[in-house]
């Protein structure tokens, strides 16, 4: 419950700032960008440092992933492309609004979110050393992220870039954060135990 604490106050924290300083949607968004890009970062890491892993379920091509590491690397690269390329439109989109704003506030805000999964990552590499953590559920996880990216893109349009939108996009990011935080530690408590 501490680290859905901090997730939450780590959200609050970026959209108190927004509010107080005035920000639109899209600046807001920049700071969700980037936490998302810690995110899949993270992500990358912890799939790389995997020793057992189990790739049950888990297909490309249409055939099934080995568990080797070879198998694991060439996840790990479709991963960060496909995330990236995700994660490029969606800063080409909010380059394009000009409501991004880059200052010192932006600064903290990202801060608090790279401290706040600086935390989780320790804490669930450390677990994944423990199990034998789901190499596809690893994967998807982090594209949670991505759907109030899309809702507020979506509604934004039909909302304008104003407070509301804004709210909006912070309830809806921060669902979104608790939802992954959430199924990502279900998931780490069902990843069998090594031989």
């Amino acid at each position: 419950m501490k680290d859905i604490a901090s997730l939450v106050s780590a959200n609050a924290l970026a959209l108190g700032i927004a509010l107080a300083a005035g920000w639109s949607a899209p600046a807001l968004m920049l700071v969700y960008w980037a936490q998302s890009v810690i995110i899949g970062l993270a992500y990358v890491m912890r799939m790389l440092s995997l020793q057992r892993f189990s790739t049950d379920g888990l297909k490309m091509n249409g055939r099934p992933v080995p568990a080797t590491p070879a198998a694991r690397l060439r996840v790990v690269v479709f991963f960060a492309f496909h995330y990236g390329v995700f994660h490029a439109v969606y800063l080409a989109f909010l380059l394009g609004e000009g409501g991004a704003v880059f200052d010192r506030w932006l600064a903290v805000a990202v801060v608090a979110f790279v401290l706040n999964h600086a935390y989780s990552y320790r804490y669930n590499r450390a677990l994944d050393r423990r199990g034998e953590p789901n190499l596809g559920t690893l994967m998807f996880t982090p594209y949670l992220r991505i759907v109030p990216m899309h809702l507020t893109l979506i509604l934004g349009g039909l909302l304008g870039t104003g407070t509301t939108t804004l709210l909006l996009f912070g309830m809806l990011k921060t669902v979104a954060d608790v939802a992954m935080h959430v199924a990502e530690h279900r998931q780490l408590r069902r990843a069998p135990a090594p031989p």
